[in-house]
């Protein structure tokens, strides 16, 4: 049985969205966006950590799925580019990868 990616792959070319960093870009955040009510205390600056997002904004990430969609995209790609523990590294963010993902995944 195929599944629903493969039989639309069969019959057409589907379009990918587009840059997520830039899309962010454009909002203009300041690190208090980045750090939420939950990582006011946090000891590093987490502006720049976009994967920071989706527990923090979730909105803002949500809107820039949807005008990719709205665009004509057929697929949507988490915002999880930053989304392991390597990177994490810079920030002292780490033990929340997992959550990153899942909570990108889910948005």
């Amino acid at each position: 049985m195929r599944t629903r990616l493969e039989h639309l792959l069969s019959q057409r070319i589907l379009v990918l969205d587009g840059a997520m960093g830039t899309m962010i870009q454009r909002h203009t955040l300041t690190e208090d966006d980045f750090r939420g009510g939950r990582f006011a205390s946090h000891p590093r600056e987490l502006r720049g950590n976009n994967d920071m997002l989706v527990l923090t904004r979730p909105d803002i990430i949500l809107a820039i799925h949807e005008q990719y969609l709205e665009a004509g995209a057929d697929i949507i790609e988490t915002n999880s580019f930053s989304g392991t523990t390597i990177a994490q590294a810079d920030y002292a963010m780490e033990p929340f990868v997992h959550e990153l993902n899942f909570e990108a995944a889910k948005l």
